[in-house]
């Protein structure tokens, strides 16, 4: 199994910045790409940005411009860094890795627990 830990959730004001990290863990498993998601009370869980091994991005249209990803190939970390956030981008942000642990045949999705962000206007 692959383990996805979150960190830098929490309160930021209308136009402030925030700063998300996860870290995969687990016992001999191959990455091939991490990203990140977001749910709203009501909403299904929508795409924000994922990076794949190869370094292409993908940004929902919603964070283009606002939103950058990167990972730590090494330490199979992923960054998300959210620029001049809104009320809107208040979700709980999901990790999300795409891995292929030592005790399976073909790769599966691995979910972080989630971490709340609430920007204030």
């Amino acid at each position: 199994q692959v383990q996805l830990a979150e960190s830098g959730g929490g309160l930021v004001h209308t136009g402030g910045s925030l700063r998300l990290s996860c870290v995969a863990s687990g016992s001999r498993f191959q990455v091939y790409r991490m990203g990140w998601y977001r749910q709203t009370p009501g909403k299904g869980r929508e795409l924000v940005a994922h990076i794949s091994n190869n370094g292409d991005t993908n940004y929902a249209d919603s964070v283009k411009g606002g939103c950058t990803i990167s990972r730590n190939y090494a330490e199979n970390t992923v960054h998300l860094q959210m620029n001049s956030l809104k009320p809107e981008d208040a979700a709980v942000y999901y990790c999300n890795a795409t891995a292929l642990p030592s005790t399976r045949v073909t790769p599966s999705d691995f979910w972080g627990q989630g971490s709340q962000e609430t920007v204030s206007s």
